[in-house]
């Protein structure tokens, strides 16, 4: 992970600080469980009105859940 934030030119010694301390490691981890909960295996993934997408997927595959859930 910190190898990845150096190739992003990411700010490293934050970077590193934050992933060191784990004070977000409960968060992450919470996600994760309400993640695997609902049956995301990787990502990415959405759920758009209950509906999950997965994948990366073409705009109108979007579109058309959205404007389905906006017609009901």
């Amino acid at each position: 992970m910190k190898q990845y934030a150096v190739d992003l030119g990411l700010d490293t010694e934050e970077f590193n600080t934050c992933l060191d301390d784990g004070e977000m490691a409960d968060e992450v981890e919470a996600d994760m469980d309400v993640g695997s909960e609902n049956g995301v295996t990787g990502t990415p993934a959405f759920f758009i009105n209950g509906e999950k997408i997965v994948g990366a997927r073409p705009y109108a595959d979007f579109e058309s859940v959205i404007e389905e859930a906006l017609a009901s």
